[in-house]
Formats: C-alpha cells, sequence, structure tokens
C-alpha cells in the first residue's frame, strides 16, 4: 500500500515578502522589447541558465559558412580529451587541403604542420584549408569527418542541424540555427575551457604571414572573447559571440546579416540590451528540511542536483518570492536524488522560474500502524 502525500500541505515559503522593507506593489519594472536588426535571424542566450533573452526566427534553417568550424574545433578537442590524438601531432597536408578556396592559414602540399598550429589557423583566422586538414587527419576523408559533426550535434540536441564538411563552404544539404549554434558555443565555453580562450586571440600568424581574427568586436568591447564569425553569399554575414559582464556570460548569434560591419553593430546593440536590462542570480543551494509522512524519518533535506542559475528582469529577484511545491504524486519511500519538486520563483502571483529540486537524503516507508496515524493527523 503505497502513502501518498498531500501536496497541498507541502508549499514551504523559502523568503517571504514580509521579511523585506521594500513595498512590492510600488516596485516598477521597465523592460523593453527586444531591439529590431536587420538579420535574417538572432538569438541572445545567457550562458549559465540557458535562458534565452531575445530571438527572432532562432529555428529558421540557414547556411552555418564558417560557423561550423565551431564545430570541427569542437571534435577535435573532444578527441584530444579521450586521448586520440594529440596537440603534437604532426599533419600532413593534402593536396585536397591546400586546393580548398576561401579563406586560408597558407599551408603547403606535402608539408607537415603540427595540429595545434592547424587548429590555431582554423580557430583564429578561419582557414579553410587547416579545417580540411584537420578532418582529413582524424577521419581520413572530410566526408567521413563530417559523420563525427553530426553525431555530436546530435549529442548536444542540435536538432536543426546538418553538417555536411568541415569547412562551411557551401553545401546544398548543410544547415543550422541560430538556436543551435549558441547551444553549440554554449558547450564549447563549458566543455573546453583550457581551449576556448585561442577564440579571443585577435591575430594569428603562419608562413610569415600574419592574419587578424574577423570578430571585430575583441577590439571594440573589452568584454567580448570569442568566439566565430562566417560569410558566404548564400549564408550572409554570420557571427558568434560571447561576452561577460558583471557576472553574467552572455552568447549572441546573428546569422543572414548585410555586412561585416552590420553584423558588429548589430550584435553590439543585442548584447548592450541583453545586459542592460537582464539579470543571471547562482542559487547555490537551498538547504531547507521538509516535513513528509508515511516514513521513518519526520523531515528530510532538500535541494538542488548542482548549483542553479536563473534569468530575470534586472531587479526582480530581489523583491521575489520563492517556495518548494512538491509533485502531487510524491511518495514514500524516496531515493537520494529522487525529484521530489520544484523550487518556485514568483513575484506578485505570477510565476517567473521553476528549478528542479531533488532529496538529498533518503527516506525509507514507516510501518502500515505508523501510515495508518499519518494519515489521521493529515
Amino acid at each position: 500500500m503505497k502513502t501518498t502525500l498531500i501536496k497541498t500541505l507541502y508549499i514551504i515559503t523559502i523568503i517571504t515578502l514580509s521579511t523585506l522593507s521594500i513595498n512590492v506593489k510600488a516596485a516598477i519594472f521597465i523592460t523593453p522589447k527586444a531591439p529590431s536588426i536587420n538579420a535574417a535571424a538572432y538569438i541572445v542566450i545567457d550562458h549559465n541558465s540557458n535562458a534565452i533573452i531575445a530571438s527572432s526566427k532562432s529555428d529558421e534553417k540557414r547556411s552555418p559558412a564558417s560557423l561550423a568550424k565551431l564545430m570541427t574545433a569542437y571534435v577535435v578537442f573532444q578527441l584530444i580529451k579521450d586521448g586520440r590524438i594529440n596537440l603534437k601531432d604532426d599533419v600532413k597536408i593534402s593536396k585536397k587541403a591546400w586546393k580548398t578556396g576561401g579563406s586560408k592559414s597558407f599551408v603547403e602540399v606535402g608539408k607537415t604542420i603540427k595540429l595545434e598550429t592547424l587548429l590555431k589557423g582554423m580557430i583564429i583566422q578561419s582557414g579553410n584549408d587547416s579545417a580540411v586538414a584537420l578532418a582529413e587527419h582524424i577521419a581520413g576523408t572530410e566526408g567521413t569527418f563530417a559523420t563525427y559533426m553530426n553525431e555530436y550535434a546530435k549529442e548536444l540536441n542540435m536538432s536543426n542541424t546538418r553538417f555536411e564538411n568541415a569547412s562551411g563552404l557551401p553545401h546544398k544539404n548543410q544547415h543550422t540555427t541560430a538556436r543551435d549554434m549558441a547551444t553549440l558555443a554554449s558547450a564549447t565555453i563549458r566543455d573546453f575551457p583550457q581551449f576556448y580562450q585561442w577564440y579571443s586571440q585577435k591575430e594569428f600568424t603562419y608562413h610569415g604571414i600574419k592574419q587578424r581574427n574577423r570578430n571585430k568586436l575583441l577590439w571594440s568591447d573589452h568584454t567580448v572573447d570569442g568566439m566565430k564569425t562566417g560569410f558566404t553569399k548564400k549564408a550572409g554575414y554570420n557571427i558568434v559571440v560571447s561576452a561577460k559582464r558583471v557576472g553574467m556570460r552572455l552568447i549572441s548569434v546573428v546569422l543572414g546579416s548585410t555586412g561585416a560591419q552590420a553584423r558588429t553593430s548589430q550584435t553590439q546593440t543585442i548584447l548592450d540590451y541583453s545586459f542592460r536590462f537582464f539579470e543571471t542570480t547562482k542559487i547555490s543551494g537551498i538547504n531547507k528540511k521538509i516535513p513528509i509522512f508515511g516514513s521513518t524519518k519526520e523531515q528530510i533535506k532538500v535541494g538542488f542536483k548542482s548549483p542553479q542559475a536563473v534569468t530575470l528582469s534586472r531587479g526582480q529577484y530581489k523583491l521575489s518570492q520563492q517556495v518548494i511545491k512538491l509533485n502531487a504524486d510524491f511518495q514514500t519511500p524516496i531515493n537520494t536524488g529522487d525529484n521530489i519538486g520544484h523550487l518556485i520563483i514568483q513575484l506578485e502571483g505570477k510565476i517567473l522560474a521553476k528549478l528542479p529540486v531533488i532529496a538529498l537524503e533518503d527516506a525509507n516507508k514507516s510501518g502500515f500502524f505508523s501510515r495508518m496515524l499519518d494519515k489521521i493527523g493529515l
């Protein structure tokens, strides 16, 4: 016989508005609409909370151009982490890699170059020849390497993306979305911080030729520390950027802009808007004990699986009320790690965010007689 707990008894206030001296009803929050920019699609997300701050046509399929190299690099980073390749590997340049058109690192056919040099040439200067050389070194052919790219895209839930080559040169079946590119950028920052720093490097020199990073925001905005630009006639001007201000990291993606300067100014506009009107609060834990019935324990500690982040209009979190609301089917026995409800963040009766709450300790089911007494008590 299962003991079902009564949900309405388990709404536990963590912070009550009565403890604050601010008159919440008098608080005014003005969050203007996101700016309109002349691009095919865009999105701005918070890296830590994954909240979408602003977007337009973020799921529309577009040609990635050189943004495809973000996935090429992600695959290389992962294989380095797995020990399958090494930054010191010697990579022989094939005729195909050497002949690849578009932006170049100016590698020479038949020469042997260190993998790290090719990676930097692809990331900083966007060398198509470097991208192809890396793909061939890992998978034998660029086509086989694209299979790796698509598998990792699937793993990251980039559901509207398909890659056909490592460089991003035009292909009729190759496409991505602003949302998927933001997901990839965030995964790169999260999974490979030791390599992400290369995306902030302003220049790359190989074979005596110095070339500048095409991300102009690296010069004009000191809070920007990556990531990548791209252009083809089909794609238009694309750019992925990450910036960090006041403890908040944002990722913006602009696809199909009208020019190199336009994509830069458009990105600056949507980043400034997002930082100005939103903020992200990290919540490390709630350290709350809740009473339970039908168990050998009277109460258990609940909290988060890992620190959580919530992105809200600036100033809202300080005035919000947080309560734990348990699941309707909350039952004993309870195991550590079981999802038992949510932390509800609300303001003036409006739910702003919901964060999953888990049990931080076990709670065994009590005996039949004890459960009957609990039912009578309820």
